[in-house]
């Protein structure tokens, strides 16, 4: 996962109609609106992911519906899914089914500390692990054009750096393509498997594509540039004779574009006003498909490669559509549908057709009309920055009844809040809390610019944005200005300590999950698989041997004397990114000062919490933390 990642990994998809600015106060409904428990809105069966079975019957993807992230299968058809995996310890999640039999690849860590392996499972439910080994991660890179072998992104070799190896599917003998030295992200590899594409990040917004000729052994940067100017690679053309890659050279937002692997000759394919985040052909070459990220909301476009015409799905269903596959003989189209205030549910057809849908994810006992669909609002910061973010406005909330309300920081540094289904968010919604999820400068997806506003200005032009968001809240009329509070997970987490510590007024209440609380010793501890990012972090962030004293600076931990408001920490003990220490050490601390601290860590989670009995433990402690110390009452009865 990249370090510019947020708290969860999204998946593509397509956006919904938004407000541009907050909306007043809305009427009271007529009905009454049921308070449910936490734990009712995670008996909610979530999936992901979608590879077709050989036969094109059923759809490979992971859920939680038992407790656990675990395979299954989904009839095209309709039908209960057929659980194909069945731990109940460490998260599984599904990667494909093979090609030409019932076997499937999917891949497992040990409690979250993200060294994860590949695994095979054979029809008969045995398992093998293709990537046997200590101090490894090996995730799977996609398959040969001819079926007959697939390729394996490993770190065995070296901690440090990602080698690409193909595995044939009978046997699994494998051999080694690209033995990476100079520390590069891995891209596409060419049907042909003659061409692979490389990423040389120097900074966060600046990067070059290098093509590696496995024929000639030679590699070459095709994006030379001067300036700021980010590339990466998307895909091969089925013939090979052309790279797609995105870029944002020469304008705010990246845009789609080829490369001709003989004569050099570069050109625009797709100029969107928003970012381009990828693209890719099917297995035929008749279809591209292409991801956008449109203010907040990933969508997924389907093209006539030929001739970029979009193909339009009918009956397709309104709102988010996210996760768009084809069969591998384009007959069939999977992909996930919400509006914003329920979990994905899984739809499926002929490209031609109607898609069906195949799972009804919501929980029974929640109705529908009681969650909300976020909107988006815009504000001006405290220096005339316009600010963006999705706005949850609980139905109860009036201008009479003025409710507390939750900034929500997102990961990062450089995440994105987007438009998708969140348990907790609408869990506090639920229960009365406003929660402005902020996607402040530095936030990917609003143009190069804007998100170059924040670097080496961390805890600083970014922690800005967010307090000065208080004022928008109070201005839709229906939020009480003395209980607003802030939360936030990852890099989201170091900006609720940098709020407690560097604006102490600021909120009332800080809720902490696996947060950075001293910037010196997370960029001195990095693990050693994020060799290839280190230095455009440091760019970003602050190199500890030379910006130890501004990173000391924005630091919470050095700060936290200053810390009064109420604070909770959630920490996983197995994460590799946020060690268990930076939330020891500022729980006590906040401790030292006499403040109510609550604090709460999973033995078997890591960075981000995967299971669902520990996000009920947590959320539920969450939602009576903040009853107590920002709306000021007891936990609500719950239906």
């Amino acid at each position: 996962m990249s370090v510019r990642a947020g708290l969860l990994v999204s998946l593509v998809g397509a956006t919904v109609a938004g407000c541009s600015s907050p909306r007043e106060a809305p009427t009271p409904p007529p009905r009454t609106i049921a308070h449910y428990s936490v734990a009712d809105f995670y008996k909610n069966a979530e999936s992901f992911g979608a590879s077709f079975s050989a036969d094109g019957t059923k759809i490979l993807v992971s859920s939680n519906r038992s407790g656990i992230w675990n395979a299954y299968a989904i009839p095209t058809a309709g039908g209960e899914a057929e659980p194909l995996t069945s731990s109940t310890t460490n998260a599984i999640f599904a990667a494909s089914y093979f090609p030409k039999d019932g076997r499937l690849l999917y891949s497992s860590d040990e409690g979250g500390n993200e060294l994860s392996h590949l695994f095979v499972r054979n029809p008969d439910g045995t398992t093998k692990d293709l990537t046997p080994g200590k101090k490894l991660s090996a995730r799977f890179a996609g398959w040969a054009q001819d079926d007959t072998s697939f390729f394996v992104a490993s770190n065995e070799r070296d901690q440090r750096y990602f080698d690409l190896y193909e595995h044939a599917a009978d046997g699994y003998a494998r051999t080694l393509l690209y033995r990476n030295t100079k520390g590069l992200e891995l891209g596409p590899l060419s049907r042909d498997k003659r061409y692979l594409a490389l990423v040389k990040p120097r900074t966060t917004n600046d990067s070059d594509i290098w093509l590696v000729d496995r024929k000639t052994g030679t590699t070459r940067n095709i994006t030379a540039h001067t300036g700021d100017v980010s590339n990466s690679p998307a895909a091969f053309s089925p013939d090979g004779t052309t790279l797609l890659f995105v870029s944002d050279a020469g304008r705010e937002f990246k845009s789609l574009r080829s490369h001709d692997l003989a004569t050099g000759t570069q050109k625009a394919v797709l100029e969107p006003n928003w970012d381009v985040w990828g693209a890719d052909y099917s297995k035929s070459g008749k279809y591209l498909t292409v991801w956008i990220n449109e203010d907040a909301a990933y969508t997924s476009r389907l093209y006539d490669a030929a001739t970029l015409k979009e193909i339009q799905i009918p009956g397709m269903p309104t709102g988010l559509v996210r996760g768009l596959q084809l069969s591998r003989d384009d007959a069939k189209v999977a992909f996930y549908a919400s509006d914003g205030s329920v979990p994905d549910d899984l739809f499926a057809g002929s490209v031609a057709e109607r898609p069906a849908r195949l799972t009804n994810t919501l929980n029974p006992a929640i109705t529908r009309e009681d969650l909300v669909v976020p909107t988006r609002v815009r504000f001006t910061s405290y220096d005339g920055t316009e600010i963006p973010g999705l706005l949850y406005t609980p139905h109860q909330a009036t201008s009479a009844a003025k409710a507390p309300a939750v900034v929500m920081v997102h990961g990062g540094p450089g995440g994105q809040a987007q438009f998708g289904y969140f348990a907790l968010t609408q869990a506090l919604v639920n229960h009365g809390y406003v929660v402005f999820d902020i996607n402040n400068r530095g936030s990917t997806g609003y143009g190069k610019t804007f998100y170059a506003m924040d670097d080496r200005r961390h805890g600083e032009a970014d922690l800005g944005d967010v307090v000065a968001s208080k004022q928008m809240l109070v201005a839709t009329g229906y939020v009480d200005p003395a209980r607003i509070g802030i939360m936030g997970g990852s890099y989201g987490g170091y900006m609720t300590l940098a709020a407690l510590t560097l604006q102490p007024d600021a909120f009332k209440v800080g809720v902490d999950l696996f947060g950075i609380s001293n910037w010196v010793r997370t960029l001195e501890n990095m693990p050693p698989w994020w060799a290839s990012f280190k230095e455009a972090l440091y760019a970003e962030m602050g190199d500890p041997k030379t910006d130890a004293e501004r990173l000391r600076r924005i630091s919470p931990l050095f700060n936290a004397s200053k810390i009064k408001a109420p604070l909770m920490v959630l920490q996983g003990a197995n994460d590799p990114r946020v060690l268990q220490v930076e939330s020891d050490e500022i729980v006590a601390a906040a401790k030292s000062n006499g403040v109510p601290t609550e604090y709460i860590v999973f033995p078997d989670e890591g960075h981000g919490f995967v299971k669902k009995e520990n996000e009920i433990r947590g959320y539920t402690a969450i939602l009576a933390f903040l009853d107590k110390h920002l709306k000021g009452t007891t936990a609500a009865a719950t239906r």
